[in-house]
């Protein structure tokens, strides 16, 4: 389908500030035209008044409309194909939305893997809710050789919900048909498996270098994620206040916000501090500005060779295969025996205190088993022998 172009621009007017659109029609044909008055108030604009995003989904809809008309499109039917729909999904999530870089390279692994295989041709209108159907009941689960989760199968599911739902949107489907498909099962025992201290510290010594170490030691200390530990700059580090603060997170060898999309701080225990200072101490990428998990390019080192490492530490260690991120849940159920759930939802940057609640589940504590005796205090001593002669 070929498509025209276009751009919003805001001009000041003696009744205020409009935004006109400025566009090509596919067939060359050039338009000005006014869209409405720029809306700088709260909520909802009243009628007439336009948002910047309102003004150039208003010229977005115009190029589709003229894009439609040029394809011959006829009344209730489109040429749209679902790549045409994934592409402008990619292009609302990259621009409109703001996903990060690697949400959009999962959107693509999954589109370029699964969907566009299957459906990438197939007009929008052409695509019911049976075929869907009969494409989840031929999800047979093996890739390479390997199982696919539930989990993969149903992130398929989600990401072909949104497209269509931006298709609905944007070229006025009639409903979207994966609004009646469910999803796969999943089955969470909410069982999650961390170190003790005694092995967090076998972990640190049996680390190849004193940089991995430190790293391994504050990620279970601080419970930063490994793109957040990676982004840390040495002005991140604050030794006055015992704390650090998250600005970053590095993945992909490209630098993004947090999980988040918050700053946070997050408390400096001694032996961290102590380990980060030494660490300070290097002949070179010591300045503000710098990584202080940096490679010889003074750039973060690399967050998959780092796991590599990792799991080759806890070989030499003896220690059991966990993954990289259990050093992060080691911090979330060591803290919440100390500090109230709000702090560790905090510290740990959880944007929904259910997650963090996941903590409180896994922590045994003695104290409760008191509580219970103490509710259940009424049988004195020779009822609970008396109890014990009848068996």
């Amino acid at each position: 389908m070929r498509w025209g172009s276009g751009q919003v621009v805001r001009l000041e007017r003696k009744r205020g500030p409009v935004y006109y659109a400025y566009y090509r029609e596919a067939s060359g044909r050039q338009h000005q035209k006014l869209i409405g008055l720029v809306w700088r108030g709260r909520g909802r604009p009243p009628a007439g008044y336009f948002t910047k995003r309102m003004a150039e989904d208003w010229l977005r809809e115009r190029l589709l409309e003229d894009a439609e008309r040029a394809a011959g499109g006829l009344p209730g039917e489109t040429r749209v194909t679902f790549a045409d729909a994934a592409a402008e999904y990619l292009r609302y999530a990259t621009e409109d939305r703001g996903c990060k870089p690697s949400t959009i390279r999962g959107y693509r692994s999954q589109l370029n893997a699964h969907l566009l295989p299957s459906f990438g041709s197939k007009r929008l209108d052409e695509i019911t809710e049976s075929e869907i159907e009969r494409w989840r009941a031929g999800m047979t689960g093996a890739r390479n050789g390997a199982e696919i989760s539930n989990k993969t199968k149903n992130a398929q599911l989600v990401l072909m919900h949104a497209i269509f739902r931006r298709a609905v949107k944007v070229w006025r489907l009639p409903r979207n048909p994966l609004a009646n498909v469910d999803r796969f099962r999943i089955r969470r025992s909410g069982d999650i498996e961390v170190f003790s201290p005694e092995e967090v510290w076998s972990l640190v010594r049996a680390a190849t270098s004193e940089m991995d170490g430190i790293a391994f030691l504050t990620a279970a200390f601080t419970g930063l994620r490994r793109g957040e530990l990676l982004a840390l700059r040495w002005r991140d580090v604050d030794f006055a206040a015992s704390t650090i603060r998250v600005r970053a997170s590095y993945v992909a060898h490209q630098l993004t916000t947090p999980k988040s999309g918050k700053v946070r701080a997050v408390p400096m225990a001694p032996d961290v501090a102590s380990a980060l200072a030494r660490l300070g101490q290097r002949d070179r990428f010591t300045g503000e500005d710098d990584f202080v998990f940096a490679g010889e390019s003074g750039l973060p080192i690399d967050g998959e060779a780092l796991s590599k490492r990792y799991e080759n530490a806890l070989k030499r260690a003896g220690l059991r295969p966990l993954r990289f991120h259990d050093l992060r849940h080691t911090f979330g159920t060591r803290m919440i025996r100390q500090a109230d759930i709000r702090r560790v939802q905090e510290w740990m940057g959880h944007a929904d205190i259910q997650t963090t609640m996941k903590y409180l589940h896994y922590e045994s504590r003695k104290e409760d088993a008191d509580l219970v005796a103490r509710a259940f205090r009424v049988a004195s001593t020779a009822d609970v022998d008396d109890l014990a002669s009848r068996e």
